[in-house]
């Protein structure tokens, strides 16, 4: 599920554009990643404690960009819950989810709500968003190495390719 992209347009766009087939892998990938959230939050949750494997076990099969579009669907969709922190909220809110509208009105995205406890579902959206601000820092300092040590590794001139006398 990790390689179907996140297909963030409604049916409606799909439709005009043809990429219905698209819409469909990612609307079923999605509410995959819906259902691996809420078993990993269960799986997971002992001792009045999320264990952290919970958000690794959902990303390492879907990708931090679905499993953060769901969640932002399903905050966005639970504004008015109080149990979800105002940080959560605020990053929400800053992901784009275009309202899917199904033939009588309805947006299809109330499908891809997580449906645990609003409380546990905020405590891994928030694991979620550290993890992945740890990996993302882990890599640029990687990055970072790497560009220092091509910077300042000396270079083989032609003549020391060659065979050492």
């Amino acid at each position: 599920m990790k390689d179907v992209p996140v297909y963030k347009y409604p049916a409606s766009h799909a439709q005009e554009h043809d990429e219905l087939n698209a819409y469909r892998a990612s609307n079923k990938a999605n509410m995959a990643c819906k259902e691996a959230i809420e078993a990993a939050i269960r799986d997971h949750y002992r001792d009045n404690r999320l264990g952290s494997d919970a958000v690794k076990q959902v990303v390492e099969q879907f990708g931090y960009d679905r499993v953060f579009h769901v969640l932002a669907v399903t905050v966005q969709q639970k504004d008015w819950d109080g149990r979800i922190s105002q940080d959560n909220k605020a990053w929400a809110k800053t992901v784009p989810i275009f309202e899917n509208p199904d033939a009588w009105g309805t947006d299809r995205n109330c499908y891809l709500v997580v449906s645990s406890h609003p409380g546990l579902t905020d405590l891994f959206l928030s694991q979620a968003r550290k993890t992945h601000a740890q990996e993302q820092q882990k890599s640029s300092v990687r990055d970072k190495l790497k560009k220092q040590s091509e910077a300042t590794s000396p270079k083989l001139s032609a003549k020391s390719k060659g065979q050492e006398r």
